[in-house]
């Protein structure tokens, strides 16, 4: 069963998400400070307002800010505790105020000071270890998509393969991006790849250097589809040697 916070948007259908969602739920009804870390666009910010949804909200690149802000909050939010300047004045300004205080941190790598201080914590693992939480993401992104663009569509999970990379944010971009340009035509292409190449044009070999922004998703897409070499070089009315010989030539674009 998906979970869905209303305020958050924050998503447990994955064990893992789920067991957090569970401890948040905890947390909510206690004074405890807690850490919530993870890897980039898994959630963290997501789950620390739903704990504190009413706290302020501060980051650590001004430091004596964020001492004043720990100073003059009864609650408070701290998001990317790893990079803040000084973390033992911090710790013992939060301990000498009374503050209570969720933060976040990209660092799974936690020093032994954050580990010390929040007995609490909450691990929000990549995307790519609770592959159950893509496909309600993908369907939370597309009824935002729907919103902005003003135009329904049904859902469709992608036959390419996910970026996963920055977890939910990639997920969200290379959504976003599928939405417009599935029904874009050769004119607005022709007009992305004019935009994208002015200013990059100079040496002698820029029509071999920019081919490959060509043949490699005609030839990605035609192996998906026709699922052999041999039957896409006759598609294409190329050798099939010569295709062999540009898939190898692309292979570090992920063709085989």
């Amino acid at each position: 069963m998906v979970q869905a916070v209303a305020v958050t948007n924050f998503l447990g259908t994955s064990r893992a998400s789920s067991e957090a969602f569970k401890t948040a739920n905890l947390l909510k009804t206690l004074t405890v400070n807690a850490l919530v870390y993870g890897e980039t666009g898994t959630g963290k910010f997501t789950l620390a307002s739903y704990i504190l949804p009413n706290a302020p909200v501060h980051s650590c690149e001004n430091f004596d800010e964020l001492i004043d802000a720990v100073r003059n909050n009864s609650e408070l939010i701290i998001t990317h505790i790893e990079n803040v300047a000084n973390l033992k004045r911090l710790l013992e300004t939060i301990t000498l105020s009374k503050t209570r205080v969720v933060v976040t941190s990209s660092d799974t790598n936690m020093d032994e000071l954050l580990k010390d201080a929040f007995s609490v914590r909450i691990h929000i693992p990549p995307l790519s270890e609770r592959l159950e939480d893509v496909k309600p993401l993908l369907e939370m992104f597309l009824q935002e998509a729907n919103t902005i663009f003003g135009e329904e569509r049904a859902f469709d999970m992608p036959t390419y393969e996910l970026d996963l990379s920055k977890n939910a944010i990639s997920l969200r971009k290379q959504l976003f991006l599928h939405y417009q340009f599935s029904n874009i035509a050769e004119n607005d292409l022709m007009g992305i790849m004019e935009q994208y190449l002015t200013g990059k044009l100079g040496s002698k070999n820029d029509y071999r250097n920019f081919l490959h922004l060509y043949e490699v998703p005609l030839i990605r897409v035609g192996l998906r589809t026709f699922k052999s070499q041999l039957k896409l070089s006759e598609k294409l009315g190329l050798n099939r040697n010569t295709l062999r010989k540009k898939i190898a030539e692309h292979e570090h674009f992920g063709l085989e």
